[in-house]
Order: C-alpha cells, then structure tokens, then sequence
C-alpha cells in the first residue's frame, strides 16, 4: 500500500525563458499537512496548478494517490479538492444557495444535497448567516464559504492556495483551526504559504520554494535547528527590533557580535536573546541561496 498521497520528482516547469519549477522532487504522506512556504514568484502557485491537472509540467512526474496528473487527469481529479488563492463563491447567492448549487453540480440529489448543505453551513460556522448575499460576508466569512464549497463531496487530498492570504489574525487562526479539524479527519492537506507563522502552527513537514528550487525541506523544529545556538536581537527605545542576529551560542560568538555591533548602536540600544524560529531560517535559507546564485 502506497503510504504518499503527493510524490513529485525531478519536476521542471518553465515560461519561455523563466524557469518556474527547476526540478523539485518531494514527497508528502497521507493524512499529513504539507506546507510549501516562498515568497511571491516562487512557484508555488504553478506546482498547484500542475498537482491538479490544471497545467502539464515540462519534465519529471507527479501523482496524487498514486494517479499520475498528466496520463490519469480525471482520477486525479476525483482525489482531489482545491481552494485558489481568491474566493470563488457568487457574491449574488446566499451562503446557503452556494453549496446547494455545488452539491446539485457534484451529482448530489435534491435530499442529499439539503443534508450536505446544512452540515457544512454548521461546520463552517455559517448556519446563522447562511440566508445573506454572500456580497455582505467579512472576507473570513467569504474564506470560509469558499472552503466549504470545496468539501462539498469528499475527497482525500485537499489543495489550499495561500489560504488565509488577507484575512486577520482572527479569521486566520480561525481558518487554522478548520484545517487542523480536516486533517484530524485523514484528509492530506497541501497549503501554500507566505505566513511563517502559519506553516509553524500547521505543517507536519515544510518545504522551502526559493526560485524554483525547494532549498530546504523538514519539520519547523528540523528547520529551526539549522540554524543553531540562539538568535540576538537588537532593539530600539520603542522597543522594535533593528536587527537580528543568528549565533552559535558560544560565548565566544556572543562576545564578538557584540564588539563588531556596540559602536554603531546608539547608547539605550537594549539586547534579547531567543530561541531561532521559522523567519529565522527562511531569511537565513533565502539569503545564501542569493549569494550562491550572485557568485555563480
């Protein structure tokens, strides 16, 4: 039994002279939360694509639950649930009329799809709004609908694109717990993300996409651990923070920080010590991956 429910490898994707996907292999259990974190033009966006048979890709494979997503498009498909980086419910219906509308679409009978309906209004926690125009939903409440709507049949492998991008803290930690819920259930869920905080909270394992290429890959602690010793930072008399600084957390490298920072800081300059965390890391990853890129 085929314990992934995502393998990729060795996949190439490209638009005329920009390379997008520059042979990135991983793979990602079933019943997990995968999280591929990068910034804007990474590739994020074009690997989901290509996972749901939206796009071929140039070169390599990839399968979800063991169906390949150029040669088996349709049983892919029927794997598969997808949720795209803006909205895409009918701001003119109602919450309610939404999901009916997508039920009766996904082949759902009349019955089937009033029970159905009723069940997601109440999981989502839109049964008290489920009779408004959708055009009168807070953008949590939109999220959360679109979300809905994408359940509507089950399926094992969920894709979320960037899923809380926009939203407030409230509504995104809100929505971290629906997730969570969803993969209690066994679903595999595969998000893409600029939130570090978010691939922290949620991730079993997390990718780092960095022009094309995945330049890391592990859990947040293995990630973190990358890193070593402890991170200084500096902060100002309104207390923000100047400048961070990663450490072996010898003393020796302490001490010598702080000689080669001390002359150019202003006197109330205060120092805190902390544990690394995932911004760390990314800053730390991305970095180097400039200077390799600038010496090559």
């Amino acid at each position: 039994m085929n314990t992934y429910a995502i393998e990729v490898s060795k996949l190439r994707k490209s638009y005329g002279k920009q390379t997008v996907l520059d042979g990135i292999s991983f793979t990602v259990a079933k019943g997990t939360i995968f999280a591929l974190l990068g910034p804007n033009g990474a590739g994020k966006t074009t690997l989901i694509h290509i996972l749901s048979t939206l796009t071929d890709p140039d070169d390599g494979f990839a399968r979800v639950e063991g169906h390949d997503v150029v040669s088996a498009r349709n049983a892919v498909r029927q794997s598969i649930s997808l949720t795209g980086q803006f909205a895409a419910v009918d701001e003119v219906l109602t919450g309610h009329e939404n999901i009916m509308m997508m039920c009766r679409l996904s082949g759902l009978s009349p019955g089937e799809s009033r029970l159905r309906t009723a069940e997601l209004l109440r999981w989502f926690e839109l049964d008290a709004s489920a009779g408004k125009r959708v055009k009168t939903y807070s953008g949590g409440m939109r999220r959360r609908l679109d979300l809905a709507v994408s359940l509507v049949v089950h399926r094992p492998v969920l894709f979320l694109d960037e899923p809380t991008t926009g939203l407030d803290t409230v509504s995104r930690r809100s929505l971290w717990g629906i997730i969570l819920r969803l993969k209690q259930q066994g679903m595999t869920i595969f998000l893409t993300t600029q939130y570090l905080e978010e691939a922290d909270q949620l991730a079993d394992e997390i990718a780092v996409l960095d022009h094309g290429r995945i330049i890391a890959i592990g859990t947040a602690e293995t990630l973190k651990a990358r890193i070593g010793g402890e991170v200084i930072e500096l902060r100002n008399q309104r207390d923000e923070i100047v400048q961070s600084i990663p450490t072996s957390g010898s003393i020796h490298d302490f001490q010598q920080i702080l000689n080669e920072v001390a002359p150019m800081c202003p006197p109330d300059t205060r120092i805190t010590i902390r544990k690394p965390s995932l911004d760390d890391v990314f800053i730390t990853l991305t970095t180097k991956e400039q200077k390799e890129a600038a010496l090559a």
